[in-house]
């Protein structure tokens, strides 16, 4: 039996976790339908096998019947090779189910990821995304595995009743009411053990979050000086993720000792019945055996129905944190009737700034506040909302995709990614060679490639961590090159650089560009020096604009803001 991931997962119910568990569960219909029924006829045959041990004690043993005890005998054997098909049966299609509801979460979740695109950082931390392709996927799968196990252990529990009441009405009653009454004592324990699965899994994500900030943000802190304060708080909050794991340890380790101690104590207990019974003349030797056998089968089924219970408590946790990252909805969605464009470059226009940047053009925009210059680069880019124009249309009016087609916004946030660094800087695999080349000479990374073993087949590490803060700069803007948008937007695409490389992008970067429309946020004279036109923005709107040159003799603070970025 082959496994394949869905090609489409579905959508799923994500009123509640239950909701999403019994919707998860449905999608798989045949397969989990089997596994039960593989999951009934494996419990159910160990469950006949001490009544079949008693027919033969009784028959065979007894009153001498050869005949009878061969009979039984042979009827033993096949109940246990069909409860050994059943049980490697049961097994493979419950590790499918597992593997599907597993797999199509992930799916889920990573299209709930793709949905909520550049939003995802701001609304989800990065150590609850995480812990849900790692550990919840985990627990959902599990949920979906112990169906089996747990429903033919149900069925088996109630076939035994059947039988021990037909055979002894008060040992009967005894195993019909002893049972319901040990699953009762063990779900005390099962609430308290939901409430501190649940803290815990919180601080395990919180604690993760702050695991990848501070990975990410070493190299900074050690130059800040920071790392020994960052270390100590994750310290403590690793201490209090201990202490609520050794809280949820407590409880589990009672749920273990209950399922073990319960069922031992039970079995005492209808042995010790049973022998009275039998030395009364209320059962034969044959039923004394049987009801020992029913009593210590029912320690297994009564351990899967524990267990579960367990299983689909951690599943609902689980199932919350995911239908939580599913009903996240990005801010940004496409309007009910996006609106067309023409096919030619058109003037983008940020309404709130006063900044229109003409098609074909390079355009340098130098802001007093930097964060002033990435909130019109968010706006021209649509990644936040507002009054921005491409050819005179609303970009709120236009599809998503047809925003992102037609302007690239590139920043120092965005990241390098693991695998061949060709693929990095040509991802959909359109550019020839002597394009990526350009590019890698306009954004002055050359160098950076000829150093490596293997050239552009070389595989870059996660986030491009081999690679100096100057060289992953200079690596996105030739990725944003090779590109080659019809809008381009580049944020400070040269404040890691040192000034000879700084000097050889601002001239080459003009003509790697002629005949499409660019935007350049900086504060760097050598790059303001070469755009076509400069706009000055203070507080947020456009003041001035003309040549560099003319700037600096006609806008005092222009001046100074341009020399502060050249100190």
């Amino acid at each position: 039996m082959r496994f394949e991931p869905a090609g489409e997962p579905g959508v799923p119910d994500d009123r509640s976790p239950a909701r999403y568990m019994v919707w998860l569960a449905g999608r798989h219909p045949v397969l989990l339908g089997t596994a039960i029924t593989f999951g009934v006829l494996w419990m159910g045959a160990q469950a006949l096998m001490p009544a079949v041990v008693g027919r033969a004690v009784d028959a065979g043993l007894t009153h001498r019947d050869q005949g009878a005890l061969l009979t039984w005998g042979l009827t033993l054997l096949g109940l246990g090779l069909l409860q050994a098909v059943a049980a490697i049966l049961r097994h493979r299609f419950a590790v499918h189910n597992w593997l599907a509801a597993a797999y199509r979460t992930v799916q889920l979740s990573v299209g709930a990821a793709n949905r909520l695109g550049s939003e995802l950082p701001r609304r989800v931390a990065a150590g609850e995304v995480v812990s849900i392709g790692t550990s919840d996927i985990s627990h959902l799968g599990h949920a979906m595995n112990i169906l089996a196990r747990g429903t033919g252990s149900l069925v088996g529990i109630v076939a035994v009743a059947v039988i021990l009441l037909s055979t002894s009405v008060p040992l009967g009653l005894v195993v019909v009411l002893g049972v319901p009454l040990q699953m009762a004592l063990v779900a005390l324990l099962i609430r308290p053990l939901h409430h501190r699965q649940q803290a815990y899994r919180d601080s395990e994500g919180a604690l993760t979050a702050r695991a990848v900030d501070i990975v990410s943000g070493l190299r900074v802190l050690r130059g800040v000086g920071g790392e020994p304060v960052l270390s100590a708080r994750y310290r403590a909050q690793s201490q209090a993720l201990r202490a609520d794991g050794l809280r949820v340890a407590r409880v589990d380790s009672l749920l273990e000792a209950a399922q073990v101690l319960l069922p031992g104590a039970f079995l005492v207990l209808v042995v010790w019945l049973g022998a009275r019974f039998a030395l009364r003349g209320d059962i034969s030797a044959g039923q004394l055996v049987a009801f020992y056998g029913y009593t210590a089968f029912l320690v297994s089924p009564l351990r899967n129905l524990t267990e579960a219970v367990d299983s689909l408590t951690l599943g609902h946790v689980a199932a919350r944190r995911v239908i939580g990252l599913l009903r996240t909805t990005p801010e940004l969605v496409d309007p009910a009737r996006p609106a067309t464009l023409p096919e030619s470059p058109g003037e983008l226009v940020d309404v709130e700034s006063g900044l229109v940047v003409p098609p074909g053009r390079f355009t340098a925009l130098a802001a007093t506040a930097p964060e002033d210059a990435a909130a019109i680069a968010d706006r021209l880019g649509r990644y936040v909302d507002g009054d921005a124009t491409l050819h005179g249309v609303p970009l709120r009016d236009l599809a998503l995709a047809t925003v992102r087609e037609r302007i690239l916004v590139a920043d120092n946030d965005a990241h390098l990614f693991t695998g061949p660094l060709r693929a990095e800087l040509d991802p959909h695999d359109t550019a020839d060679a002597a394009s990526i080349l350009a590019a890698l000479d306009a954004a002055g990374a050359t160098d950076i490639v000829d150093a490596l073993p293997d050239g552009l087949d070389s595989a870059v590490a996660e986030r491009g961590r081999e690679f100096s803060g100057g060289q992953r700069q200079r690596l996105r803007l030739a990725r944003a090159l090779v590109a080659d948008p019809e809008t381009l937007v580049l944020v400070e695409p040269t404040s890691a650089v040192d000034a000879h490389t700084e000097a050889w992008i601002a001239g080459r970067l003009g003509p790697a560009r002629r005949g499409r429309t660019t935007l350049v946020c900086t504060t760097s004279p050598l790059v303001l020096g070469r755009a076509e036109r400069v706009v000055f923005v203070e507080d947020g709107k456009v003041v001035a604009e003309g040549t560099h040159e003319e700037l600096l003799a006609a806008e005092p603070r222009y001046a100074a803001a341009v020399r502060r970025g050249e100190d």
